[in-house]
């Protein structure tokens, strides 16, 4: 009776998705990421001076709006290259390749800061199932699956000691009216976050809380005045 409950309310489907995005792809890849860092900071020692942003950046669009290409999204946003592959046998598979991309954001006095980043691949599937009449899901409820996607990774990667210090999650919701930079923006104060908590504990003051550490009632602010969902964008999407 529970399982039709959720099933009808369609409960279990970020939690699932959140839980597969963990278990089948970061925890593979989350443990390997600062050596890959390190490894290209060696060769390129200018490019990667701060070492709280040798992260993988998982950017968390509310509104599942998610690119292929990055660049398309921001024109700030460049791709510089890709960071040392990790080969594995895969659920059959032989030699599965995981790797991730480094990119250059310019900045309003144009700047580039450099780090390695990609979108949250569910996200996708959340888009595409309330696109497909079989599976009736809403904008209403992709937005509400969205938040609740994020929240659980949030606390499952929060428990993964393998994973601790090696992302960074970047939720937002997109603004009502298109804005040509916003993503690289968004993404440029998260950098400057961490570099900023990098200098505070070179002066020995203690860094501030992480700005990805949002809690139900925080993303529910920063989303909207209300807790009841929100109109998504109007252009298609």
């Amino acid at each position: 009776e529970v399982s039709e409950m959720s099933e009808r309310s369609k409960q279990n489907v970020a939690h699932g998705l959140a839980w597969s995005y963990y278990v089948g792809y970061l925890k593979i890849v989350l443990p390997r990421v600062k050596k890959s860092m390190e490894e290209f900071s060696s060769a390129n020692p200018n490019l990667l001076a701060c070492r709280k942003t040798w992260k993988l950046h998982i950017l968390i669009p509310l509104s599942c709006d998610v690119y292929d290409d990055l660049e398309k999204a921001d024109s700030n946003i460049q791709y510089l290259t890709d960071l040392r592959e990790t080969t594995m046998a895969r659920a059959g598979t032989k030699k599965r390749v995981y790797k991730h991309s480094l990119y250059a954001i310019r900045d309003e006095e144009n700047q580039l800061w450099h780090c390695a980043m990609e979108y949250a691949t569910p996200l996708q599937s959340l888009y595409a199932m309330s696109q497909d009449e079989c599976a009736a899901f809403s904008r209403e409820e992709r937005l509400e699956q969205a938040k609740l996607f994020y929240r659980t990774l949030e606390e499952i990667l929060q428990g993964s000691k393998d994973c601790a210090g090696t992302y960074r999650l970047i939720a937002y919701e997109e603004p009502g009216e298109a804005e040509t930079h916003f993503l690289s923006r968004e993404i440029l104060w998260h950098l400057r976050q961490q570099h900023h908590e990098e200098f505070a504990v070179h002066e020995g003051n203690p860094p501030p809380t992480p700005s990805t550490a949002l809690d139900l009632a925080e993303l529910n602010l920063q989303i909207s005045v209300s807790d009841l969902p929100q109109p998504l964008r109007s252009d298609g999407f």
